[in-house]
This record gives C-alpha cells, structure tokens and sequence, in this order.
C-alpha cells in the first residue's frame, strides 16, 4: 500500500477507535453547572488546525486557513462559517423511511428533557471550540424542550438561552441566527402564520415572539423565517389569497416587534418549493421576491439561500445566489447540496469544487455576506454513525468553501473570465446601449436607430458557452 494511503487509513482507526463516550456527571444547580460531563464529549479530538494541501491527516483543513487574506480580507470574514445545533447536536439519522441511527454520548433516555438540553448545548460548544467556528444557528425547540404549555415551553426556553449566553462569554462564540420551529408539532399540520385556525396564527406568533427574544439575548446578528408548511397540498380546501394576506400581516408583525425590541440584526426569508407542502409560498427567490414586494416588505427583508432548496425549485445554486444578490437581497447561504439520484431534501455538505468557485465568487462580487454568512444545514449520512464523522463531514464543507473561495478570487482578479462578459455587453457602454441603460430612449427613438441600422443579425456574436466552460474548469485548482 501507498504510504500515504496507509497513513491516513491509520490515523482515521485511531481516530474512531477513540471515540468512546464518557460517564454522566448529571448534576442540577447554577447555570455554570448544568449539563455537566465527566471529561470531553468528543475525547481524542484537539482543536482542528490547518496543514495545507499536502497532510495526511483527516482531522486537519487541507484549504482553510482563517487568517489567510483572500482579496484585502482574512478567509474567516468571507465565509462566516456556522453549525446547525439542530443536524449536527439533535441529528439521529433518521430519514422518511427509516429511525434513527446515530446516539451520541449527551443523549441518555435516563436524563430529563432539562438536563438533555444543558447536555447538548455543552457539546456544542466543544464541537465549535475544536472545529474552530465562530457562530452557530438554532430553532427554539431544538435547543429547548416543548413541555405542556407555552408558558412552560418559553421558561424552558428561557433557562437553556441562560446557559447559551453564559457559554458565549466563557468561548467567544457567537449566533448567526435563531428561528423557531412552527412545523413539526400536530398543531403546524395546515401551516403556522397561514393555518386556516387563527389560534394557530396567535400561537406562532406568540412562539416567533419568545425565538426572537432569546436571539436578542444571545446577540444574534440575523432572524430566519423558514415556512415549513406555509403553503398547500391541494387548492381546493385553500383559500389562496387570504393565505398569502395572513402570511404578509404575520411579517409585518415580527418586523414591529423587532423595532420594538431593538433587535438590530436582519430579517432572513428562506425559499424552498415544497416538502413538505406541495407547494409552498416562497418557492423560490424569483418569488419570495415578488411575495415581498406585492406586501410592502422589501426593505424589511432579505433571503436566506438553500443551495438543496435551489434545486428541488429547478435552479442552480448559483442562480439563485446570484438572483438574489443581484436585487441586493442575498443576507446568507445554507451551504448544503442534495443528489440528484434520490430527489429530495437530504442536506448533504457541499464538497463539489465547481459549484463552491461559483458560490463564493458570488460572495466576493457583492463585498462579502455580513452579518450574514454560511450556515452548514448539512447533515451526516444515515450510515455515518461515527461520532468523528461529524468533524469529517464539516472539514470537508469548510475546506470545499476555503479551496473555492481562493479559486473564484483567482478567477476574478485575472478578470479573463469576467472581462468576456463586460465584452459581451459591450454595445450598452456607448451610444443607443448606454442610454438604454440610463433609462434616457423611448420607443420613438429606438425605432428611428432601428430603422436606420442594418438588421443586427449582421454582426451578432457568437455566445461561446463552451469556451466560457472552459476557462472556468482553468481555474477549479
């Protein structure tokens, strides 16, 4: 065998075999105290450090380097990297055909739901500590239980953002953002803000409320409204309009209530198409944005997008981010990627080079994502059962981002690439084209440069897609 080969077979043996979770501790008392775990919750793991291209060593960055300068700013500030609390701390592996898979060592059935979620939130920021990432995300029922009333749930909810704020201090972390869950419970079954039950309406409202306090508390830099089920599986039950007009009048509240509160981070939107609706009112950018506008929201809000959602909708991710960015809407990704195979959501970390190159040069075209930026709603596979496969799974999507993000500024600062396209446009720098861009013509004098003018077919350009395709496939390094 290669030596490298039998290196790196060797170190990941050890590296698993090294996984045995601990004793519980389980002790009650001061914030400082709760959840606590005799030793570490992922023993054998040290802070993950950057060894370059060459290394051997699974549980090092082959391309990310925080403090690596990328076009006048450090690697860290372009990509804002955040771990999803609810795939990476309460993912078990199960899918819609199967249960769960997976138990990590701060699960334990003899715990109560309190003493779970302190446990869990300790780990996370183990997690984040050794994998060196600065923010991370949460939905308020995944970081604290749902107990028999909303004012049992909002106290739980309450005593576990105590212990996160109290972690914050200790570590230097930080929220990306929160959200809360208005989809899982029975009661989400037709909806939240768009349930044809307007207590339903009051109660997501009221558990919107308490998320948004408790992303307040713990200094979060963005909000995300992520409408599970806010759409439809058969119009013939649906009142289309009214839905919609109760959906806006929901917003429209949470944005009073951020300026009440003074929350000064952003309001995020996130499209997704369907699953598990049929159909669901933020599809996609194209028509988030127009939902928006119809509403009188869009200076209030910006989108959050899901690189899997873009492509249940049809699209690329590159399209969408671009979209997006180009209305100046783009507020954060959900770096994620489907397979193309199975069809439907499964939130794998994105890894592919030429899909990264495109994500970030569109993260650099518009001078970076802040206070947004890129949240791995990514999850293992259901057959990775492994604890250390949960820093495996976000090495690789940190370092497909850093490796994408020193190509597409490659790219960029050559300009050939971008050059072609500025060329391509080139008959709306001077002229008829420029005041068509100023919004200086009418009809009446296009008409006159239109008849005076040969027939434009004479000299239309070749578009080249192949040749673009081959410049771009230059710079995947």
């Amino acid at each position: 065998m290669h030596s490298r080969s039998a290196s790196l077979l060797l170190t990941i043996a050890l590296l698993v075999s090294a996984t045995t979770p601990l004793s519980v501790r389980g002790e009650e008392g001061e914030c400082s105290s709760r959840g606590l775990y005799e030793g570490e919750f992922f023993p054998g793991v040290g802070k993950i450090e950057y060894e370059g291209a060459e290394s051997t060593n699974p549980l090092s960055f082959h391309y990310y380097n925080a403090d690596e300068v990328i076009m006048g700013k450090p690697m860290k500030e372009w990509l804002r990297f955040s771990v999803a609390f609810w795939h990476t701390m309460r993912g078990d592996g199960s899918d819609p055909f199967g249960s769960g898979t997976k138990l990590w060592p701060w699960e334990d059935a003899g715990l109560d739901e309190m003493e779970l979620a302190y446990r869990r939130m300790r780990a996370m920021f183990e997690f984040l500590d050794k994998l060196g990432v600065d923010y991370w995300c949460f939905h308020d029922r995944d970081i604290a239980p749902e107990l028999g009333s909303l004012a049992e749930s909002n106290a739980a909810l309450e005593k576990v953002v105590e212990l996160a704020e109290h972690l914050q201090k200790e570590t230097g972390k930080k929220v990306l953002w929160g959200t809360a869950q208005l989809f899982k419970h029975p009661r989400f079954a037709h909806g939240a803000a768009t349930s044809p039950n307007a207590s339903v309406h009051a109660y997501s409202a009221a558990q919107v409320k308490a998320a948004m306090d408790a992303t307040l508390r713990l200094g979060g830099e963005n909000y995300v409204f992520w409408g599970g089920r806010e759409g439809y599986h058969t119009l013939l039950n649906t009142d289309l309009k009214l839905e919609l007009d109760n959906l806006a009048s929901f917003l429209k509240g949470a944005v009073a209530y951020k300026n009440k509160i003074g929350f000064k981070g952003e309001l995020l939107l996130e499209p997704k198409p369907q699953e598990p609706t049929k159909h669901q009112y933020d599809w996609d950018v194209a028509t988030t944005m127009g939902f928006l506008h119809q509403y009188g929201l869009s200076d209030e809000f910006k989108l959050n997008v899901e690189c899997n959602h873009a492509t249940l909708a049809g699209h690329s991710c590159d399209h969408e981010l671009r979209l997006a960015s180009a209305y100046g809407k783009l507020g954060n990704i959900d770096a994620n990627t489907g397979d193309a195979q199975t069809g439907w959501d499964t939130d794998q970390f994105l890894t592919d080079p030429k899909e990264t190159l495109l994500v970030a040069a569109t993260i650099l075209k518009q001078g970076g994502l802040a206070p947004g930026g890129i949240n791995f709603d990514a999850k293992l596979r259901r057959e990775s059962t492994s604890l250390i496969d949960l820093f495996y799974g976000h090495i690789s999507g940190m370092d497909a981002m850093a490796r994408g993000l020193r190509n597409a500024a490659k790219m960029l600062e050559d300009g050939v690439l971008p050059g072609m396209v500025k060329n391509r446009y080139s008959t709306y720098s001077t002229g008829v084209g420029k005041k068509i861009r100023d919004g200086k013509v009418d009809f009446v004098e296009l008409e006159k440069v239109a008849l005076s003018s040969p027939d434009p077919i004479e000299d239309l350009p070749s578009g080249s897609a192949e040749l673009y395709e081959i410049i771009l496939g230059s710079y995947i390094r």
